[in-house]
C-alpha cells in the first residue's frame, strides 16, 4: 500500500524553533546564499533533460572530458555508475571553524524544521537551551574519558547527540570510536608511540625518491688489495648499477619502473589536495601553515595508495580524509597536534575499511559495491515512504545514482558546510552498527524531509534539488535518521533481539574477545564452538538474509544449555570481529584464565533474561 502521508512525528513542532548554528569565520564579507543558479563545478549541473557530470577512469583517475547522461525517460539502457567530480568550488559559502556548536541559529530547510518563522524570543531561548546541553554533555564526555577503563557504550550515547568542539574533545572521542586509541586508557601512550614510530617508518620507506637510493650507492664501501675498507665516494659505473635502480629498467621490481607508475596518480592527488575546501585558510592559501596541512594530506593518501594496490587513490578520498585531519590538528594537546598526520592516516585507513569497496571499480556490480548499497538506500526510501520512492523512480526517473553516489562515498562532506558537516560524522562514528546504515538513514531522511519539493517537481527540478541540496537543521535531519531507525521492522524470527544499549555492550565484548583470542566468527565456526562445548555465548544477526540459514544455532545452543542473542546488523557485527565484511553470526568462546570471564558472565546474565 503506497504510503498517502508524512508520518506524524516529521512533523512535530518540536522543530519550529531554530537549533544552535555552528560559529564559523567566513573567508569572505557576506555569505552567498543558496541560488539554484549558481555554477557549482562540485555538483553535477542540469540543464533542460541533460545530466552533465565528470566521469572517473578506473584507477581512479579523472577523465578530461565530461560524460552525459540523457534525461533517464529517454534511456535505452541503464546508465554505468557516474563517478562525479566532486571538488572544486564550494556549494555554498563554508567557511573557518571556531566552534560547531557555539552560535546561535541554524538555516534550515523551509519544511520540516524551517526557522524562517521563528521569533527572536524562541530562538534565544533554544539557542540558551542549547548551550547549556552542550556543557552538560561536554562535562559528561570529560568524565567519560578520565576513567581508567572508557566506556563506549556511554560515550558513544553522547557522542550521538553532537561533540562539543573544546578541550580537544571530538579529537579523543574520535579516535576511540575508530578504535585507533584502546578502551585501557593507560595503553595510551605505548600504543600511540607504536602507531607514531609506525607511520615515520612508513614515510621513510614509501615517501623516498628513487635518485635518493642511487645517490646512497654512490657512497659504497670497497675494500682494496690488503682488504682495507675504502670509502668510494664517486659515482658507480653503470656496468655495476643494480637492474632494479637503474632509470630506464622495464622489470617489474624496479624501483624506477614503479615510481613512474606512480607519477600519474601522484600527481592527480596533488591537483585534489589543492581543490580540498578552497574556501577555509586551514586547507588553502599561501602561508606555511596551509601549505604544510597540504603537504600532509598528500602524504597520507600517497602512503595509502602504495600501501592498498588494489584500490590506490581514488577522486574523492581527499574529501574524507579532510575532517579526520582538520579536528586532530587542531587538537589543543600540542604533542597530539604535531602527531596529527601519523594518527590521521590510521584512523583514515580504519574508516575506509567500512567504505573501501564503494571505491573499488571492479566491485561496482557485487553485493559490497556501490550499486548494491544505492539499491539499499532505494529499499530504505520504499520502506518509510512508498509515495516519495514511487514518485522519483517511477514518475520522475530520476535514478538514485544521479545523486546518492556522492552522498555515499564521500561521507556527505559535500552536501553540508564544514561544520555541519562534522556533526553529521559525530553520528555516524558513534553508531555501533558502523557507519554505513546510519548514513543510508540519514540519506533517506534527507530525501523524506524535502518530500513535498520533490512530490511537486518534476526530473530537472528534482535532480538540481537533490544535486544542490538545501540548507536544513541538522538536528532535525539527524531526529529524523533516527526516527526511521526506531520504525524498521525485524524479522520476527529474530528472537531475542537485543535492544540499543545490549547491543552496544555485545559489540564491545565481541571486540575485546576477537583480541584476546576467544571468538570464532561464521555460522559453521560458531557451531563447531557449540558441539564442542567450548562456547560462552552466541550472537547472530537479524538482518541475516535468509534468516534461516542461521535458525539451527538457537536450537542447537538451547540443547547445549548456551545464550544466544541477536544484533541488528550483520556489517555492525562483522565490524566488531575485527573484519571489514559482514558476519551474520560469532560465538565467543571460554578460557578459564581470561582476563574478560567476569564480563561474560554479566553479558550472559543479561541475554538470559531476555527469554524470561
Amino acid at each position: 500500500m503506497v504510503n498517502k502521508r508524512v508520518p506524524d512525528w516529521l512533523n512535530s513542532s518540536l522543530w519550529s524553533s531554530p537549533g544552535p548554528q555552528p560559529s564559523v569565520q567566513s573567508t569572505s564579507s557576506s555569505p552567498t546564499p543558496l541560488n539554484e543558479d549558481d555554477d557549482r563545478s562540485t555538483r553535477s549541473a542540469t540543464k533542460s533533460s541533460t545530466v552533465t557530470v565528470s566521469a572517473i577512469k578506473a584507477g581512479g583517475s579523472a577523465s578530461d572530458g565530461d560524460f552525459t547522461v540523457e534525461r533517464p525517460g529517454s534511456m535505452t539502457a541503464a546508465p554505468a555508475v557516474i563517478r562525479a567530480e566532486t571538488r572544486h568550488v564550494p556549494t555554498r559559502a563554508k567557511a573557518e571553524i571556531r566552534d560547531p556548536l557555539s552560535s546561535t541559529n541554524y538555516h534550515s530547510d523551509d519544511e520540516n524544521g524551517s526557522s524562517a518563522s521563528s521569533t527572536t524570543t524562541s530562538a534565544s531561548a533554544a539557542a540558551a537551551i542549547s548551550s547549556a546541553e552542550d556543557i552538560s554533555r561536554q562535562a559528561q564526555l570529560c568524565q567519560e574519558l578520565s576513567r581508567k577503563i572508557i566506556n563506549m557504550g556511554e560515550v558513544r550515547r553522547l557522542a550521538s547527540q553532537g561533540i562539543p568542539d573544546g578541550a580537544g574533545i571530538r579529537a579523543t572521542v574520535w579516535k576511540l570510536l575508530l578504535g585507533y586509541l584502546p578502551t585501557e586508557k593507560a595503553l595510551w601512550p605505548t600504543e600511540l608511540v607504536k602507531k607514531r614510530s609506525q607511520y615515520k617508518h612508513f614515510k621513510e620507506e614509501l615517501l623516498v625518491n628513487p635518485s635518493e637510493i642511487t645517490r646512497k650507492l654512490e657512497k659504497s664501501v670497497i675494500l682494496d688489495d690488503e682488504g682495507t675498507v675504502i670509502e668510494d665516494k664517486g659515482a658507480l659505473p653503470r656496468s655495476e648499477i643494480p637492474q632494479g635502480e637503474h632509470p630506464l629498467s622495464l622489470g617489474k621490481n624496479s624501483i624506477w619502473n614503479q615510481f613512474f607508475q606512480d607519477t600519474e596518480i601522484i600527481e592527480q592527488i596533488d591537483r585534489d589536495v589543492k581543490r580540498t575546501h578552497p574556501d577555509l585558510h586551514f586547507f588553502s592559501g599561501d602561508t606555511p601553515f596551509a601549505k604544510s596541512n597540504q603537504d600532509s594530506l598528500r602524504n597520507i593518501l600517497i602512503i595509502f595508495a602504495k600501501l592498498n594496490p588494489g584500490i590506490r587513490y581514488v577522486q574523492g578520498m581527499n574529501e574524507v580524509l579532510a575532517p579526520l585531519f582538520y579536528v586532530f590538528r587542531n587538537d589543543p594537546n600540542e604533542e597530539n597536534a604535531a602527531s596529527a598526520e601519523a594518527d590521521t592516516f590510521f584512523c583514515f585507513v580504519e574508516l575506509l575499511s567500512g567504505f573501501r569497496d564503494h571505491f573499488c571499480q571492479q566491485l561496482d556490480n557485487s553485493v559490497v559495491g556501490i550499486r548494491s548499497t544505492i539499491t539499499k538506500l532505494s529499499q530504505f526510501l520504499k520502506e518509510h515512504d512508498e509515495e516519495l520512492w514511487r514518485h522519483l523512480e517511477m514518475t520522475t526517473k530520476v535514478n538514485p545514482q544521479f545523486y546518492a553516489f556522492r552522498w555515499i562515498t564521500l561521507l556527505l562532506t559535500q552536501e553540508f558546510n564544514f561544520p555541519d558537516s562534522l556533526l553529521i560524522w559525530d553520528t555516524l562514528l558513534s553508531d555501533p552498527e558502523g557507519p554505513l546504515e546510519t548514513l543510508l538513514r540519514v540519506c533517506c531522511a534527507m530525501l523524506i524531509i524535502v518530500r513535498r519539493r520533490l512530490l511537486a517537481g518534476d526530473f530537472t527540478s528534482n535532480l538540481k534539488l537533490l544535486q544542490n541540496y538545501p540548507s536544513t537543521n541538522i538536528s532535525h535531519l539527524l531526529y529524523v535518521a533516527n526516527k526511521l531507525r526506531a520504525t524498521e521492522t525485524v524479522n520476527p524470527k529474530a528472537y531475542p533481539l537485543a535492544d540499543s544499549q545490549l547491543t552496544t555492550t555485545i559489540m564491545d565484548l565481541v571486540q575485546q574477545a576477537a583480541n584476546y583470542k576467544q571468538l570464532k566468527k561464521g555460522a559453521n565456526e560458531a557451531t563447531k564452538t557449540l558441539n564442542r562445548g567450548i562456547s560462552e555465548f552466541v550472537v547472530m544477526a537479524a538482518d541475516t538474509e535468509p534468516l534461516e540459514i542461521l535458525l539451527h544455532l538457537p536450537l542447537l545452543a538451547e540443547d547445549k544449555n548456551v545464550p544466544y542473542v541477536f544484533v541488528p546488523s550483520k556489517q555492525a557485527l562483522g565490524r566488531a570481529c575485527g573484519v571489514t565484511r559482514p558476519v551474520i553470526a560469532c560465538s565467543v568462546t571460554s578460557n578459564e584464565g581470561s582476563q574478560l570471564k567476569s564480563q561474560i558472565q554479566q553479558l550472559k546474565d543479561a541475554i538470559e533474561k531476555l527469554l524470561i
